[in-house]
């Protein structure tokens, strides 16, 4: 049996045992009923409130399940995120890992090429200078036998300023002799072979200029200095009129037959054509060892030079001036030439090996 229906029960006993009367009268029973009427409607409303508060507190606590549910999702979404930036954040570090193995072998072949490289750069460094000397006297020595028998010497002027250049951006001063000397030997080359070609070429052109004026073994004319038989005696301008013409017709006598010894028949029978082209061979003859000098070929300027001489003293009058003149010249060339000597670069050679000595 509930509270509510002994509540009841005693509210309505009081009603239907007696009426009222008319004086109230207070007993004990009915003190202890009313008082356990007031207990159970207080414990009704406790009931009710407790009812109020439970309904409250299961609502906020529904609201807390849901809060904690969204919350579990949350976390839950959340940790797998992280599990999945876990794993990205794991293959990131493999391949980080794989590349830094990459990067450090790398670092350790660049490393070791570069102390490859160092040690290359080093030998180099040492063998630099006796490559270039090596290379210098090669060179130089190769020009000096070309230079000795074609007897120009330009290539070992040539070779001589490279070895110069080089030595020059080497920058070292350990070849600052070798240097030098190859400056000192270029520089001698060249006023020798200047000085001896101008004063040859000179004479050469002497030579040529002349040789229109040479007159040949066969001329009618004056030969030599002073009077000849073959030339007319001169007529005095105070001489008689008889005198005068004795004179003339002797020297018109004389003129018509001349007595002499032919002892080279080939340059007296010479005819004007001929002489015309004896002059130009003995021209080109000369221009052929003007080449030769400038080519420094002394064997070629020796001959032709020969030659030269040679017709000279074959069909040109020796009693003349002029023909002296040329074969004087001719004979000057001839001993210049005779007495010039191969190049030299010794002071060179020298240096060359002083500096493949030291290394």
């Amino acid at each position: 049996m509930s509270d509510a229906s002994v509540l009841n029960d005693s509210l309505q006993e009081p009603a239907a045992r007696a009426p009222l009367p008319a004086t109230l009268q207070v007993t004990p029973a009915a003190a202890s009923a009313v008082l356990s009427r007031v207990v159970v409607g207080l414990l009704a409303v406790v009931a009710v409130v407790a009812l109020v508060i439970a309904v409250a507190l299961w609502q906020k606590v529904s609201g807390m399940q849901e809060q904690l549910a969204r919350q579990s999702a949350d976390a839950l979404a959340q940790s797998m995120e992280a599990r999945t930036l876990a794993r990205q954040a794991q293959e990131v570090v493999r391949d980080t890992a794989g590349r830094l193995a990459l990067t450090e072998t790398r670092v350790a072949e660049v490393a070791l090429q570069r102390s490859q490289l160092e040690e290359l750069m080093q030998s180099l460094s040492r063998s630099r200078d006796e490559n270039l000397v090596v290379d210098i006297e090669s060179a130089v020595r190769l020009a000096l036998q070309q230079a000795q028998v074609t007897g120009n010497v330009q290539p070992l002027l040539a070779a001589l300023k490279a070895g110069d250049l080089r030595i020059a951006r080497a920058a070292q001063p350990r070849l600052a002799p070798l240097q030098r000397a190859m400056q000192r030997d270029a520089d001698r080359l060249r006023t020798s072979a200047s000085a001896d070609s101008g004063e040859a070429l000179q004479k050469l052109d002497e030579l040529m200029r002349s040789v229109d004026d040479l007159p040949p073994l066969n001329a009618v004319a004056v030969r030599g200095a002073g009077l000849n038989s073959w030339q007319a005696e001169p007529v005095p301008a105070d001489a008689p009129w008889w005198q005068r013409f004795l004179l003339i017709v002797r020297g018109e006598a004389r003129s018509l037959l001349r007595v002499g010894r032919i002892e080279r028949p080939e340059a007296v029978l010479l005819s004007p054509d001929q002489t015309f082209f004896l002059r130009e061979n003995l021209k080109l003859q000369l221009l052929n060892a003007r080449l030769a000098l400038l080519s420094r070929q002394v064997d070629t300027a020796r001959n032709e030079l020969a030659t030269v001489s040679a017709s000279l003293n074959r069909y040109f009058d020796p009693a003349s001036r002029r023909v002296q003149a040329a074969a004087t010249l001719v004979q000057q060339l001839q001993a210049q030439v005779r007495t010039s000597e191969p190049p030299r670069i010794d002071e060179t050679l020298t240096a060359l090996a002083t500096a493949a000595a030291g290394r």
